[in-house]
């Protein structure tokens, strides 16, 4: 199996998709001429044209829009956000278009839109580009939320969001995307809403998502020092919560 980086378990994803589907897309800032502010899509815009990769001006809240829309009408987008900072700006379109046209339709309207970017902090981005909104998402109706930790995770559950027919929101960690990590070239993919028991434990469940699952896992050998088996689990998703996992594993009360 060979090891690739986190950004490159995304694009071959997209890129798998975008080939399978005619009707997906990709939009955002600096997505195509630049090849993405963090090279996700590099080498997209010479595969696929302008049509389905598509730059766009600084405007979350106008290319949001265009996305719910064309999800609305039968199309799969890919809304890329530079950070999930800026999606602040568009979570009008996010929280009451996308994820309340299913039930305020009656059922006829599906939105297939996946929402994605970088998300957390990172080297000297400050306040503004530096937060973490998976909480604010996870407590909306009608939305999934995702955060992958490992590029093997990033690619099976990106492409699993693209072919839902509900607005994901898929949040990659903004420091992870040159990490390396071992991906099959075959095709799988991996459900939302199931968590991964990364490492087994007897005594103490320590449960965490993202980034944040370096500590959980660095934690996890410095109990081992102390004699303490620590069993380390992944949510992977924020939202469904895979609460069956989390509590048949519990030994003892969890470290959120």
């Amino acid at each position: 199996m060979r090891e690739i980086q986190f950004r490159e378990a995304l694009r071959e994803a997209m890129n798998e998709e975008m080939r399978r589907d005619p009707s997906i897309f990709l939009m955002g800032e600096e997505v195509a001429e630049y090849n993405g502010a963090y090279k996700v899509s590099q080498g997209m815009l010479d595969e696929f044209g302008p049509e389905r990769v598509i730059d766009t001006p600084i405007s979350e809240l106008g290319f949001a829009g265009i996305g719910v829309g064309a999800a609305a009408n039968g199309l799969r987008p890919i809304i890329e956000f530079m950070t999930f900072n800026f999606s602040l700006v568009a979570i009008d379109q996010i929280i009451n278009s996308a994820a309340k046209m299913l039930s305020m339709s009656g059922g006829q309207f599906n939105v297939p839109i996946v929402f994605r970017g970088p998300t957390g902090n990172a080297g000297m981005l400050s306040s503004q580009h530096s937060q973490n909104f998976e909480n604010w998402f996870a407590n909306t109706p009608g939305l999934k939320v995702v955060v992958p930790y490992t590029p093997y995770d990033a690619k099976g559950l990106l492409k699993t969001a693209i072919r839902d027919n509900d607005p994901v929101i898929f949040m990659e960690s903004e420091m992870m995307y040159g990490d390396k990590g071992e991906v099959p070239t075959e095709e799988y993919l991996i459900p939302i809403g199931v968590a991964d028991i990364k490492k087994s434990g007897t005594d103490v469940t320590i449960v965490s998502f993202g980034k944040i699952m370096k500590v959980a896992l660095a934690a996890a050998q410095e109990l081992e020092k102390e004699g303490i088996s620590a069993e380390v689990i992944d949510l992977r998703s924020v939202r469904p919560i895979d609460y069956a996992t989390v509590v048949a594993s519990v030994k003892k009360p969890i470290d959120w």
